[in-house]
This record gives C-alpha cells, sequence and structure tokens, in this order.
C-alpha cells in the first residue's frame, strides 16, 4: 500500500512539474499574467479531470461489479486497478466463507444429535431436522420464534434462563410421548446459546430394564432363600433333632433349591441366547422328532390330568440350533400343561404353513386353559412378566420361558404369534420362514397320537 502511495504522490507531482514547466516556458513570450493564466487552466483542467473519474468512482461504488470497472487513465488507473484488486479479493473470501458456512451447515444437518440456535431473547436463528424430529419444530417456519413457546416444559425453561448449563436436562418430549432427550445447552458469543438435544430413549429402556431385572432376581430369589433359611436356622437352634420337623422340612427346602437351580439355569440359558459372541448355529433339525418327544414329555407332565394330543401333518425339518428349539417349544409346552385346568386338551402340531406364498412350517400348542386378557399378550415376552403372579409361582414358573422363547424365535428368523381368550385356551406359535424349512417332501403318513 505504500508502494502505491508513494507512486501516486510521484505522479501528481510530475504532472505539476510538467504543468509549471510549460507555464514557465511561456512567461517570457505572452508575460507573467498570461503564465499564470496558463498555469491555473492547466491546473482547472487537472481538477476536472479528478472531479470526472471522482464522479465515476461514485457512480460505480452503487454497483462495485469488476466487470464494470470504469476505464481510467493517469493516477486514477491506479486507483480503480486497486478498487479492481480489493474487489476480487473481497470476492473470494466471500466465496470461501459462503463454502465453509455451507460446510458448517451440511455438517449440522448430518449430525445424529438436535442442534439448535437461538439468540439473546431465546429466539429460535437455526436449527437441523434432528432437533426439528426431537422438538417438534419446522426450519422454515419457527425461525424468529420463541424456543419456550415451541418447547413447553417448565423445567427447559427455567435451565435456559439459568446461568450455569454444566449438567444435561432429561426431557420427555410433548410431541413424540416414548422419546427421552437429553438436552445441553451451551452459551457462546455474548449472548447467544446453543442447544444440543440427544435421543436417549434406548438407554433409558435398557436402564430400566437392568433396574427391574435386578429388583425382579433379587424378588425371586427372596423366598426361596427365606424358606430354606428360616428352615436352617430352625433345625441349628434345637438342643435335639425333631425327626418330624426334618421330615417336613427337607422336601420343601428341596423344591425351594429346585426353584433357585431352574431360575438360575433359565437367567444362563438367557445371557448365552442374548450373548454377541455365541451366533446361532446352523444344523438340520428333526422337529417331527422333538415333537414326539415333547409330546412324552407333555404325557409324563399331566400324568393323567389332561387329553394330550400330537398332530405331524408334515416331516420337513429346519435349519437351525436343535437344543435351542426343543428349549423354545418345550417351554410353550410346559406352560399349556401347567396353565391347562385337570380335564382340559392340550394339542402339539407340526405343520406346513402356505400363507401368502410364505412355503414355510410353523409349530403350536394349543390349549383350552384359562387364557390370557389382550392387555397381557403383547408383554408375555418381558423378563418375569406374570399376568397372575400368585397363580405362577404355585404352577413353578420362573417367568423367563416366554422370554427365552422370543429371543430362540428371533435367532431363526422366525415368528411368534400369540392368540389367547379368558376361559377359552390359548395357541402359541412359532411360525418358521421358507428359508428355514429342509426336506419338504413328505416320507412318511401324517400322524396323530392321542393320550389314554
Amino acid at each position: 500500500m505504500d508502494a502505491g502511495l508513494n507512486t501516486i504522490w510521484l505522479q501528481a507531482a510530475w504532472r505539476l512539474a510538467a504543468a509549471a514547466g510549460v507555464s514557465l516556458l511561456f512567461w517570457p513570450i505572452s508575460g507573467d499574467t498570461a503564465a499564470l493564466g496558463l498555469f491555473a487552466a492547466l491546473l482547472l483542467i487537472m481538477l476536472l479531470q479528478h472531479l470526472r473519474h471522482l464522479a465515476r468512482l461514485s457512480q460505480w461504488l452503487m454497483d462495485p461489479r469488476p466487470e464494470a470497472l470504469p476505464d481510467s487513465s493517469g493516477l486514477w488507473e491506479n486507483v480503480f486497478a486497486a478498487f479492481y484488486h480489493l474487489l476480487r479479493r473481497q470476492r473470494r473470501s466471500e466465496s470461501r466463507l459462503t463454502a465453509t458456512l455451507q460446510d458448517f451447515r451440511l455438517a449440522g444437518m448430518a449430525m445424529p444429535d438436535g442442534l439448535v440456535i437461538v439468540d439473546g431473547s431465546n429466539q429460535v436463528e437455526w436449527c437441523n431436522p434432528k432437533a426439528e424430529l426431537h422438538f417438534g419444530l419446522d426450519a422454515a417456519r419457527d425461525v424468529g420464534q420463541l424456543i419456550t413457546y415451541l418447547v413447553r416444559q417448565p423445567q427447559f425453561a427455567e435451565v435456559l434462563d439459568a446461568e450455569g448449563y454444566a449438567e444435561p436436562l432429561t426431557l420427555r418430549s410433548a410431541r413424540e410421548g416414548d422419546l427421552i432427550l437429553s438436552v445441553l445447552i451451551v452459551p457462546y458469543e455474548a449472548n447467544r446459546k446453543l442447544i444440543i438435544s440427544r435421543d436417549v430413549t434406548d438407554r433409558e429402556r435398557v436402564e430400566t430394564m437392568r433396574r427391574d431385572f435386578v429388583a425382579n432376581v433379587s424378588h425371586e430369589l427372596r423366598t426361596p432363600l427365606t424358606v430354606i433359611g428360616g428352615f436352617l436356622e430352625t433345625i441349628a437352634d434345637m438342643e435335639t433333632p425333631n425327626p418330624e420337623l426334618i421330615r417336613r422340612s427337607v422336601p420343601m427346602m428341596s423344591e425351594q433349591a429346585k426353584r433357585m437351580q431352574s431360575l438360575v439355569e433359565d437367567l444362563l440359558v438367557l445371557s448365552r441366547l442374548e450373548s454377541a459372541g455365541n451366533p446361532a448355529r446352523e444344523e438340520p433339525v428333526n422337529v417331527p422328532d422333538i415333537a414326539r418327544a415333547l409330546y412324552h414329555d407333555a404325557l409324563a407332565l399331566s400324568a393323567g390330568r389332561h387329553k394330550v394330543t400330537l398332530l405331524l401333518e408334515s416331516a420337513a425339518w429346519v435349519s437351525g440350533a436343535e437344543e435351542e428349539l426343543r428349549s423354545a417349544f418345550g417351554n410353550l409346552v410346559s406352560n399349556a400343561i401347567r396353565y391347562t385346568p385337570a380335564g382340559g386338551e392340550v394339542r402339539l402340531s407340526w405343520k406346513a404353513d402356505g400363507t401368502n406364498g410364505n412355503e414355510g412350517a410353523v409349530f403350536a400348542v394349543r390349549d383350552t386353559g384359562i387364557g390370557i386378557a389382550a392387555q397381557h399378550v403383547p408383554r408375555l415376552t418381558e423378563r418375569f412378566y406374570r399376568v397372575d403372579r400368585g397363580r405362577s409361582r404355585e404352577t413353578g414358573g420362573t417367568g423367563l420361558g416366554l422370554a427365552i422363547v422370543k429371543h430362540v424365535v428371533n435367532r431363526h428368523a422366525a415368528r411368534l404369534e400369540v392368540t389367547s381368550e379368558p376361559g377359552r385356551g390359548s395357541c402359541f406359535s412359532v411360525a418358521f420362514p421358507g428359508a428355514r424349512v429342509i426336506g419338504r417332501s413328505s416320507t412318511e403318513e401324517p400322524a396323530e397320537a392321542r393320550s389314554a
């Protein structure tokens, strides 16, 4: 810049010197008055040229486009050239800033968390799509609106107006009832704020499940331990053994110990099924043989109190893990026996499923037991969920059987279907997709076996 100014001053000095030189040369010929007049005329011409270029510069500054820069000469050529280069640098800088801003905007739009920028008056300046989902905002419509008017939760308004924002705030979305958000408010610049929201619904659900699981396991173990501990304390306090007390207490303690053992075994099965390092095996599984074995198990468990039926309409096998499928099917059969009053009927079936072009197969257990009310059906596969807690304990259930069934079914890409009506029984079906079914051609006649 200093070199440019020196050049301008140097050119101006040369022009003035040239005008003075011409006037001095004219002095001896026309006299001092004419020489001064000539010098004044030259200065006036120079001034008019400067005014002309200044007017053109003023007009150009109203719409400073590089391609519309006026032509010039002399001193003003350097001035216009400087303006031209300055404008080009400004345009390049604006382009870079625009590109950077666009990159930041695109990054904000792609963020998995919600982002909202509010000004000092808590009015929305910008938000990304996740924030629109979390808070029910509209980026085009809600700019300039108060965020506290759009997110009407007193706790949020209090934290927004407070001075400290260190701790995230947990909110349940008013627009999406099942959505739980962790909201962090970060102040920046003089008075603007960045509101960051994160969907923690799954995390909160897992935490709730963990708390419920610990509470349920503790509750399930408390009764057996209390019974066993009470009898042991009583026997330990006796000076002489009481044969009658021991005779009555040992079977009860044994029963409670078996109950705890069943619970632990079911927990281990669930843990194994949920382990990421334990993928489901893929082997041919003879489902008809499993169904026959479970039929005999059902007869033994029923002890003649029920009419147990096995209906085999398909000889198809499936691809999967035999131990897991046997466990899942066994849980369904034992549940049917336990929850069906004496004199009722339990039917096991294995048949092809050609509905909707599926070409799959279905294992089903139908009973005429107590049935299940509709509001309980969606929650049956939750751990420790019981429709009737007292009756479940009387029948010896751990509350984990259907949870195990659900995991096994999911691992085999199958579908668990439940239909039930109070007082009229239930039907639990495991439907396998066609891709899982092998050996579709029947090698034996459909068989039906009934208990005596």
